[in-house]
C-alpha cells in the first residue's frame, strides 16, 4: 500500500523548493495549493462560491480572487466557509491521484495548511519545514512583491512552527540549499527503509 507522506510548512519556509527537489528524484510530489486553484476554476467550485459570497466574486464566468481574498482573509469564518468547499473537491482529486501512483512506495503531498485542513490526518508521516522568520519575509516579499505587513498577516493565518513540529514525524530546518537537500535524502532514506 502506498504511503502518504505531509510536506507543510509555513508561508516562506520553503516547501515548494523541497517538493521540487523531491520531485526531481521521480518521487510523485501531489502540490495541494496547485491543484486547489485548478479546481476553483471549476463551473461546480464557483457556482458555489459564488453562491456562498456573492455575484461580486465572479467575473464573465471567473473567480475573481483579488476580491474573494479580500473577503476571507480576514474573517476566520468565512475562510472556513470557503475551505468547506474547495478541501472536500481537493480530497476527492487527492484520493483519485494516490490511486494512480500506488505503484510507488510512498508519495508526497504539500500542502501549506495540511494542519489545519485536517488532511494531516490521512498521511502516514509528515514533514515539517521550517526558516527562521525574517529569512521566511524576504523570501515572500521578493517572490510575491508584496510589504512585510502583508506577509506577517499571512503569517498570523497560518499555525506556528512550534504547533506544525509538535505533530510532525520530521523537520527540515531550511537554511541553505545544500543543508536542506542533505536532510531531505537522510529522511527519503529513512522513509524507504520503513
Amino acid at each position: 500500500m502506498t504511503k502518504i507522506i505531509g510536506l507543510t510548512g509555513g508561508i516562506g519556509s520553503g516547501k515548494t523548493m523541497v517538493a521540487e527537489y523531491i520531485k526531481s528524484l521521480g518521487i510523485p510530489v501531489y502540490i495541494a495549493d496547485d491543484e486547489a486553484r485548478e479546481l476553483m476554476s471549476s463551473d461546480k467550485i464557483i457556482k458555489a462560491i459564488s453562491t456562498a459570497f456573492g455575484n461580486e466574486v465572479v467575473n464573465n464566468g471567473t473567480l475573481n480572487r483579488d476580491k474573494l481574498a479580500q473577503i476571507v482573509f480576514n474573517n476566520p469564518e468565512k475562510l472556513q466557509r470557503l475551505n468547506s468547499i474547495i478541501h472536500p473537491e481537493v480530497k476527492k482529486h487527492f484520493d483519485v491521484w494516490v490511486e494512480k501512483h500506488k505503484n510507488f512506495p510512498f508519495v508526497v503531498k504539500e500542502a501549506a495548511i495540511l494542519f489545519e485542513s485536517g488532511s494531516y490526518k490521512y498521511c502516514d508521516a509528515v514533514i515539517t519545514i521550517t526558516a527562521p522568520l525574517e529569512t521566511r519575509l524576504q523570501r515572500v516579499i521578493n517572490r510575491d512583491k508584496t510589504d512585510r505587513n502583508s506577509v506577517l498577516k499571512r503569517i498570523q493565518n497560518q499555525w506556528t512552527d512550534e504547533q506544525r513540529i509538535a505533530k510532525s514525524n520530521f523537520v527540515i530546518n531550511n537554511l541553505s540549499i545544500d543543508a536542506t537537500k542533505k536532510q531531505v535524502n537522510e529522511i527519503l532514506e529513512l522513509l524507504k527503509n520503513q
